[in-house]
């Protein structure tokens, strides 16, 4: 316990809750809410300070017309903070706070970080509209929640990389959040909570967008929100430009080049 609340102000956080599960529940175009100075400012500065850069560690890329993006997962490239931080973030202190913010339930953690972990995106790339993918096969889970925590100091909004919420219907963006430094983006995902940053990063070719992700579950979920198990399922937008295929090989092949 102790260590959950040197690095998570759950005093704080708590004593924030009548607002917060309200402002959640009512929340559009589905349930969520941006949490601003979630952590303590010198512990969100630590963390900054250790998160890897373009080549630091092996990070695994995605690159195709929906997704340009590095992700990690793996505890043994994260600093001794961030890891502390991830297992906090996953402890039965905090995941009581979700549940009382969010109404879920029974929430289970994912040590093993699935499609979470460390995120960065450089200039030019993007993340598409989706819905989450619904299971998690290895413990054979529910996704029911998602929490990013954003850390991107001096983020101009002509930057780009806000994550956008969009309805069901994929008709228009309902709610945007710019993943300013410090900022907690927390929502339900479900197969139709469709979410993403589409458009190319607009920062400095020095910056990136950097966030941590973490994923929670439960094991069954209401029956109205059953479905079929699906992975990643992106969405276009009403007119979505497509890129080139050659040009998206290209690209592939150029960062293959300079990661060696």
């Amino acid at each position: 316990m102790r260590i959950v609340q040197t690095l998570i102000p759950l005093e704080k956080l708590n004593a924030l809750l009548p607002t917060l599960k309200a402002e959640y529940a009512n929340a559009l175009p589905f349930p969520h809410t941006a949490l601003d100075d979630f952590l303590d400012r010198e512990i969100a500065e630590a963390i900054l300070e250790e998160f890897p850069g373009e080549n630091d560690i092996r990070w695994k890329n995605y690159y195709d017309q929906n997704q340009k993006k590095q992700a990690n997962e793996n505890e043994e490239f994260m600093g001794p903070l961030t890891r502390k931080l991830l297992h906090a973030l996953n402890s039965a202190e905090f995941l009581k706070f979700l549940e009382e913010l969010t109404g879920i339930q029974n929430l289970i953690a994912d040590p093993g970080f699935r499609g979470g972990g460390l995120h960065n995106i450089y200039r030019g790339g993007k993340l598409g509209i989706h819905a989450d993918f619904n299971k998690h096969e290895s413990l054979n889970l529910d996704r029911r929640l998602n929490l990013l925590l954003y850390l991107n100091k001096n983020w101009k909004d002509e930057y780009g990389g806000h994550i956008e919420l969009w309805d069901k219907d994929m008709k228009h963006c309902v709610k945007k959040h710019a993943p300013l430094f410090n900022r907690a983006v927390v929502f339900t995902t479900t197969d139709t909570s469709y979410h993403g940053h589409p458009d190319p990063l607009n920062c400095p070719a020095d910056m990136s967008r950097k966030s941590l992700a973490l994923y929670y579950y439960t094991d069954g979920r209401p029956g109205e929100e059953v479905g079929q198990f699906h992975s990643t399922l992106f969405k276009d937008r009403p007119n979505e430009p497509k890129e080139n295929s050659l040009m998206i090989k290209i690209g592939k092949y150029l960062r293959k080049l300079k990661s060696r």
